[in-house]
């Protein structure tokens, strides 16, 4: 093998790299899990609702992506990160 094959071989795949994890991440779904009051006092909710997921098959981290949004009683952000979910492929 050449040295300009091998460069031309090992820059194509460094570029196409990227796009391949780009195109995992987007099949993977995403879940906005949105809840008024803090990650302590939702601990048993989120708990049951990870629980439901892992009986229907989806598990966090390997076939479903799920974000978490704390309001801790702060309603004034909700139209915000309502705002910016909409934005996402949520």
């Amino acid at each position: 093998m050449r040295r300009r094959d091998f460069i031309q071989g090992a820059a194509g795949a460094a570029l196409a790299w990227p796009l391949a994890a780009r195109a995992q991440q987007s099949t993977q779904p995403l879940i906005a899990l949105i809840n008024p009051a803090s990650s302590e006092i939702a601990a048993p909710r989120v708990a049951a609702f990870r629980k439901g997921l892992n009986a229907t098959g989806y598990i966090e981290g390997q076939n479903v992506t799920i974000e978490y949004h704390w309001l801790e009683g702060n309603y004034d952000r909700l139209a915000g990160l309502m705002a910016e979910l909409v934005r996402k492929p949520v």
